[in-house]
């Protein structure tokens, strides 16, 4: 085997372990806090759990006291609010994108998807998709854009 030969295979050895650390990662937890009417929201529950999240689901008809507790303003609202390792996450906000939070370990931050955009997690409907923004927040309601997702139809 020449070098070049091993160096490839070395590679891939390394990409495959560092694939199966990620699957084989500990979930991580999570504390969703939703209204009994809403059935988008059990959807986005099961996309966490499909992405590695251990769910505590909390049921409450006073979601807007939870919202009011951590600073969710009314431009960033939706339909539930989670608590993740210090962290507000409101609305559909994807796995992928509450992965890449923790991971970048902000301080006093929080991800919101305003509204409730057709095409989002626990929000699809075909292959329609509008267009959204992952906005990130502070406790001092400074806002900017975490992740665009371009609209499909």
């Amino acid at each position: 085997m020449n070098r070049l030969q091993f160096l490839m295979i070395a590679s891939l050895f390394a990409v495959s372990a560092g694939v199966w650390a990620e699957e084989g990662a500990k979930p991580t937890d999570i504390v969703v806090y939703r209204s009994p009417s809403c059935s988008c929201c059990g959807r986005w529950l099961e996309h966490l759990k499909q992405n590695n999240f251990n769910v505590q689901d909390i049921v409450t008809e006073d979601v807007q006291a939870i919202k009011n507790k951590y600073g969710v303003t009314p431009e960033l609202a939706s339909c539930h609010t989670a608590l993740v390792d210090g962290h507000v996450i409101e609305g559909h906000v994807p796995a992928q994108d509450i992965i890449a939070l923790l991971k970048s370990k902000p301080k006093d931050v929080g991800l919101a998807v305003p509204a409730m955009p057709v095409g989002t997690p626990g929000m699809e409907m075909g292959g329609k998709k509008d267009a959204y923004n992952v906005v990130s927040f502070d406790s001092k309601k400074h806002t900017e854009i975490f992740k665009s997702y371009a609209g499909a139809e």
